[in-house]
C-alpha cells in the first residue's frame, strides 16, 4: 500500500535510458521526439514513482524550462503517450484526471476527506470483479476510476468516520 503525496516542484532527476526508450518507442510509432516531450516524459518519470500529475501540473513543470510550452502541445503528448501505454490516466475524485507512469497496474483508493491516494496491487479487486461477473454478468473496468471512502487516519472512534 503506497500513499501518494503532492507533486514535488522540482522532481529527482530520471535515468536517462527509460527517457530515451520512451522517446525511442514513440519513434516507432511515427510519432516525433522533440525537446518538449522529452520534458514532459521527464516530468512524468521524476520524483516519486508514485505521482499523479494533472495535465496542469505537468505543464507548470516543463515551463520551469520551457516557458512557452503549448497547453494543447501538453495535452497531445499525454494523449500519445496514453495510446503507446506509457501513461494511465485516472480519475480521483471530483478534479481533473491525473496522470501517472503505467509501470505497474494498481487502483486508487481516495479518502473523501483528507484527499489521501492509497495504491492498491490491481488484484485487490478481482474478488470484486469476479462477484459481479457472476452475479450480474457485469464486466468491471476500475482503471480510470478511484474508489472514494474514509482512510484510517480519518476514521473516528471505533471505526467510524470521523467529523471533518
Amino acid at each position: 500500500m503506497t500513499r501518494t503525496a503532492a507533486p514535488a516542484t522540482r522532481p529527482a532527476p530520471v535515468p536517462s535510458e527509460q527517457v530515451d526508450r520512451i522517446m525511442a518507442l514513440l519513434r516507432a510509432r511515427g510519432g516525433r521526439a522533440t525537446a518538449t516531450r522529452r520534458a514532459i516524459v521527464e516530468v512524468l518519470l521524476g520524483g516519486d514513482q508514485h505521482r499523479h500529475l494533472s495535465a496542469d501540473q505537468v505543464a507548470t513543470e516543463v515551463r520551469v524550462h520551457l516557458p512557452d510550452v503549448a497547453e494543447s502541445t501538453i495535452y497531445r503528448t499525454l494523449s500519445a503517450l496514453e495510446v503507446l501505454e506509457v501513461v494511465t490516466h485516472v480519475h480521483l475524485g471530483h478534479g481533473a484526471s491525473t496522470f501517472h507512469v503505467a509501470d505497474q497496474s494498481h487502483r486508487h483508493l481516495v479518502c473523501r476527506n483528507c484527499d489521501t491516494v492509497v495504491e492498491v496491487p490491481g488484484g485487490e479487486l478481482d474478488d470484486l470483479a469476479v462477484g459481479l461477473r457472476d452475479r450480474y454478468g457485469f464486466t468491471m473496468a476500475p482503471e480510470p476510476f478511484a474508489i472514494i471512502g474514509t482512510c484510517p487516519d480519518c476514521h473516528g472512534p471505533k471505526g467510524s468516520p470521523a467529523d471533518h
